[in-house]
């Protein structure tokens, strides 16, 4: 395997995830826990470089590769420094990205160990003064492919804040490449560490946003978000751009608030529907999109009772669809209702004037008194007063709405103001976080780091 491949042009490509255990989540999972919830943080490395025997006075420590093979021989190594974790760490895992060039394939993607040496550092290290790998074996990669991410458990080392190294040794005379740090956030290395608890959740939590994951870094940021705060994901559709194809769910959201897939209840918005029949998002999320190619679904948390809706099917009056929304709220039995879909019947945004086909399930959601529903499609976020079905304030009966498609996608403006438009912005990603009490929910806009446009308030359940 040559020392130097010449890495190809960097976009922001991203590639499934090969997972190396399955967890298997089930709906019971989504309802209110009375269990402790831990906390997950993901860190980059503080250094990463790789050596050579072939070239043994050289440092590699600023090249976008981290390779390792048997012939000639060259060890990967990573240090990631952990901090602000509490309580005992309950899992820690290490993710790597497998180059995108020709030969970064490999049969053996090498073995990972331990090591004590955490004083070295990235730009000094060469094959005739590299650390020793003295440490336990944490695990082992068989086959791997270019262009994908995988996972170690590397529990038995992360045991809470500190500096960690880990070595990657291949046994293979065709070993594989690995993406650095200075390959770029969207493929460098990951430790990703579950750690402490916090108090059992007396009222649950319902986090998220639309407009999410394409090329750029905005869904890498409000991902982050979702690290810290823990509850049901939902999604107001639009979860990747620009076409919605399973390849873009592997290289875009997957890596981002994929990482969250496990809890997240979705929608699906008009790109995702791009791809015929928008197989790519019912293929990527499964059972968890309801009903496969339907779009619609419901499920309760805690005294909640929350729909999930399809904006980009028939939502008539008299549609399978608005039908459905009738009988499921009929039957429901919880005092708090909640929906979310894709395109706003309110907006003030100047890219995407209402659509008022949605009115149907606004009216049937209003008739059975539901309390708050969210929307996407306008890349901002905006906050309306309880209005009936028609847009008027309706302070006795009326749903509180949100637009909430700040999740990455690039900011649009708005236009004219419409009446009863509480609060406003555009700019700032972010996720809606709304605490949903046993009759009243109390909702926050959690902005990106870096930034400070909040908005938070509370309202009451009908």
């Amino acid at each position: 395997m040559s020392v130097n491949r010449k890495r190809a042009g960097m976009s922001r490509r991203r590639a499934p995830i090969a997972v190396l255990s399955t967890v298997i989540v089930t709906a019971a999972t989504l309802t209110a826990s009375t269990t402790a919830h831990a906390a997950t943080t993901t860190f980059t490395p503080t250094a990463d470089t790789y050596v050579d025997s072939s070239a043994t006075g050289t440092n590699h420590g600023t090249s976008g590769q981290l390779g390792t093979d048997n012939s000639p021989i060259k060890r990967t190594f990573l240090k990631f420094t952990v901090s602000g974790t509490s309580g005992a760490v309950s899992n820690a895992k290490l993710r790597i990205h497998t180059d995108d060039v020709a030969g970064a394939e490999s049969p053996n993607g090498g073995t990972f160990r331990a090591m004590a040496d955490t004083g070295w550092t990235e730009t000094a290290v060469t094959w005739n003064n590299q650390p020793a790998i003295d440490g336990a074996t944490l695990g082992s990669l068989g086959s791997v492919v270019r262009n994908a991410w995988y996972e170690v458990d590397v529990t038995g080392l992360v045991t809470g804040n500190g500096t960690f190294g880990i070595a990657i040794t291949s046994s293979s005379t065709d070993g594989a490449d690995y993406d650095s740090r200075e390959s770029g956030s969207s493929t460098a290395p990951q430790l990703v560490v579950t750690s402490g608890t916090t108090p059992p959740p007396g009222d649950p939590v319902l986090v998220g946003a639309g407009d999410i994951a394409d090329s750029g870094s905005g869904d890498t940021a409000t991902a982050a978000l979702l690290d810290n705060i823990q509850g049901t994901v939902f999604t107001t559709g639009d979860n990747v751009y620009p076409d919605g194809t399973a390849s873009q769910f592997s290289s875009y959201y997957e890596p981002t608030w994929g990482r969250h897939k496990a809890r997240t209840r979705p929608s699906p918005g008009n790109h995702d529907y791009h791809t015929s029949g928008a197989t790519g998002y019912y293929n990527y999320f499964g059972a968890q999109a309801g009903p496969s190619g339907r779009g619609y679904y419901s499920y309760d948390i805690g005294n909640w009772h929350v729909v999930s809706l399809n904006s980009n099917i028939s939502t008539s009056a008299g549609s399978a669809q608005e039908q459905w929304l009738r009988q499921d709220l009929a039957a429901n039995t919880k005092p708090c209702t909640a929906a979310y879909w894709h395109h706003p019947l309110f907006t003030s945004g100047a890219n995407h004037a209402p659509s008022t086909a949605t009115r149907p399930l606004f009216q049937a959601l209003y008739d059975n008194n539901a309390d708050v529903v969210i929307f996407g499609h306008n890349h901002q976020y905006e906050r309306f007063a309880p209005q009936n079905p028609s847009g008027g304030l309706d302070t006795a009966r009326g749903i509180r709405t949100f637009v909430a498609g700040m999740g990455g996608a690039g900011a649009y403006g708005f236009g004219t103001i419409k009446p009863n438009s509480e609060a406003r912005n555009t700019g700032t990603r972010g996720v809606l976080k709304l605490t949903l009490h046993s009759d009243s929910f109390d909702w926050q806009f959690v902005p990106e780091a870096g930034k400070t446009y909040t908005d938070s308030g509370t309202t009451a359940c009908h």
